[in-house]
C-alpha cells in the first residue's frame, strides 16, 4: 500500500472510531534530510504511528508535539534542525533542516 494512502486510511479509521489523532507533514526542507517535502506521519495515541517523517530525534520531537496538538487542538509548525551538533558523538546527523506542520485530525 502507498504510504500516503496508509496514513489517510489510518486517519479515516480513527475518525470513524472517534479517536483524535495528529497528522504531521513536512512542509519545507533545506539541505540533507531523511525524508522529503510532503512526507506524512499519523500519530495515534492508541494505535501508534503510521508513516514516517524520518525517524530519530526529529521524529521523537514531532511525536511529543503531536500529543500537545491532540490535547489542545492548536496546530503547530516545528523546525527540526539536523545540522551537526559539535557535542554529538552520533555519526547519524543528516545536516539539513525541515519544518513539520502538525494538526489534529
Amino acid at each position: 500500500m502507498n504510504e500516503d494512502l496508509a496514513v489517510f486510511t489510518a486517519a479515516e479509521q480513527a475518525a470513524r472510531e472517534g479517536r483524535r489523532t495528529a497528522l504531521a507533514t513536512i512542509v519545507r526542507c533545506k539541505g540533507s534530510t531523511p525524508r522529503g517535502m510532503g512526507s506524512k506521519m499519523l500519530v495515534d495515541p492508541e494505535r501508534g504511528l503510521t508513516g514516517t517523517i524520518g525517524g530519530g530525534c526529529g521524529e521523537a520531537e514531532v511525536i511529543e508535539a503531536a500529543a500537545e496538538v491532540i490535547r489542545t487542538g492548536e496546530p503547530r509548525l516545528l523546525r527540526i534542525d539536523l545540522t551537526e551538533d559539535l557535542f554529538s558523538w552520533s555519526p547519524a546527523v543528516c545536516g539539513g533542516v525541515f519544518d513539520v506542520f502538525v494538526e489534529r485530525v
